[in-house]
């Protein structure tokens, strides 16, 4: 046992309910979002027909459903794994659940119903210049919906914060930071679980409130255009900040999985080094400061601020992601350690997460920025991250928390269905990539002729994705019944 470990209970009705809430929701939200993506893809490759005004419907929903889910799924892994060391508030955990349904529900409203498909990234002024697609009151509902989400996501950073205070006394104790620069003996037993923690509230939290600035303030400018004008570049800015951030932090708050994870299926622990801790230290100014290869096409920025982005971009892959997948790597070898279905998702997580980072890096270059990023090499490149990294690793969880002993083997069935997920993943991943290359553009409901073969394969590839999360998905719910969630298995 981790001396460090909080001597909590290890089972409680309202906290194991809570977990089922964010589980059984995210799945189905995320597998929801699944089939939109698919249907865009479908739609491309001229295999089935949508009008565009759906298709840019589906296109925002999938954008804004996808990267919140991913947000709030990632955030009951943190909370599952660091209240072990340190006393969360569940009702806290459970507001941040209410609230994220709330804004669901709006942003919803504001899409089938208001018409809203402005895309996820909401760029000003184009939620006030609809060309009468869509009223101000459904740009002002999908803002609000992205809103009250923060508020909720806020709230349990809070709690975190809080929780971290009270045992560590401070940040800089949390993040092991006394070890590097205190003269204080290391202990390898400092969890990472804290670490990584530490490291998400710091970054989310201003991520976060400077995409409530922007979002107030073009909801401000729907109502009151002419006392309310917002710098096109500012907005930009905060808005990549902000999106930018928290879909990081997602995959920051997930890889918890990983160091909890792994040495429970090697009988190895993780350990905390003082490389460990300054990776992460460091990827906590750098995941702040890469938004701005985004902007790379922005003639106004200052270009000391893009080639900060360009730099910051190449390194920030490096400090956390290598230390991970090394340390992985390292507890894995020679380990004896048992291949199922858990640890297979947890292991090509690393390499989807270390494998992803090479489109990325391409695509942050600004001689090839300039030529590729407003192709398909984008949702290429991040596609990779998600469905190869990110993903994974929340699959894996939801798996082993609902793991009981009384279950059927489907070993065979898990197989099938894995690789289902892995090719189909690498197939759809492949075709954006290489649509890219040939500068076809993202974010088009129709294709030319010579683009259609390149999407027709992808929906082929969507198509298996989809089959592998939705084995998931039901051999998850089934047994997650009879599950406590909350045991320290």
């Amino acid at each position: 046992m981790n001396l460090q470990k909080l001597s909590l209970p290890e089972t409680s009705t309202k906290s194991s309910n809570t977990l089922r809430l964010y589980v059984v929701t995210s799945l189905l939200v995320l597998f929801l979002m699944m089939l939109a993506g698919a249907t865009m893809r479908y739609t491309q490759g001229a295999l089935i027909e949508v009008a565009p005004n759906i298709f840019y419907q589906l296109l925002t929903v999938h954008g804004a459903g996808m990267v919140g889910i991913a947000g709030l799924f990632s955030s009951s892994i943190m909370w599952y794994f660091l209240r072990r060391y340190v006393d969360l508030n569940t009702n806290i955990f459970l507001v941040n659940f209410v609230l994220f349904l709330i804004g669901v529900l709006m942003i919803l409203g504001a899409i089938f119903f208001g018409d809203f498909a402005a895309a996820w990234t909401f760029l000003y002024p184009l939620p006030a210049k609809s060309m009468g697609v869509w009223s101000h009151h459904a740009a002002a509902m999908f803002l609000g919906g992205l809103l009250i989400i923060g508020v909720g996501f806020l709230l349990f950073y809070l709690d975190v914060t809080r929780a971290i205070l009270k045992r560590y006394s401070n940040l800089y104790n949390a993040m092991g930071l006394q070890y590097l620069f205190g003269g204080k003996t290391l202990d390898e037993e400092h969890p990472p679980a804290v670490v990584a923690s530490t490291m998400v509230l710091i970054i989310n939290t201003l991520g976060i409130l400077a995409g409530a600035v922007i979002l107030v303030m073009c909801i401000l400018n729907l109502y009151f255009p002419d006392d309310v004008t917002i710098d096109p570049l500012l907005a930009k800015n905060l808005t990549y900040f902000f999106g930018h951030v928290f879909i990081n932090a997602s995959i920051y708050m997930a890889v918890i999985a990983v160091y909890e994870l792994l040495p429970k299926y090697t009988n190895r622990p993780w350990k905390v080094n003082k490389l460990f801790i300054t990776a992460w230290f460091f990827s906590t100014f750098m995941v702040m400061m890469v938004y701005p290869h985004h902007l790379l096409m922005d003639f106004a920025m200052p270009r000391w601020a893009l080639v900060i982005g360009q730099i910051c971009s190449y390194m920030n892959g490096f400090p956390v992601l290598l230390v991970t997948a090394y340390g992985a790597v390292t507890l894995v070898h020679r380990s004896g350690i048992k291949w199922d279905l858990i640890s297979r998702l947890l292991f090509l997580s690393m390499f989807g997460w270390v494998a992803g980072t090479i489109p990325a890096i391409i695509d942050a270059t600004i001689s090839v920025n300039l030529v590729m990023h407003n192709t398909m090499w984008v949702p290429g490149h991040f596609h990779f991250y998600l469905l190869l990294g990110l993903l994974p690793m929340l699959f894996a969880f939801s798996l082993f928390v609902t793991q009981t002993k009384s279950e059927r083997n489907t070993r065979y069935l898990d197989e099938i269905f894995f690789s289902s997920y892995l090719y189909g993943s690498l197939v759809l991943i492949g075709t954006f990539l290489l649509s890219g290359k040939d500068s076809v553009p993202r974010r088009w409901a129709a294709h030319y002729a010579e683009w259609i073969p390149m999407s027709q394969i992808a929906a082929v590839g969507a198509t298996m994705v989809v089959l592998g999360t939705l084995f998931f998905l039901i051999k998850i719910i089934l047994r997650i019944n009879k599950a406590s969630l909350t045991a320290d298995a």
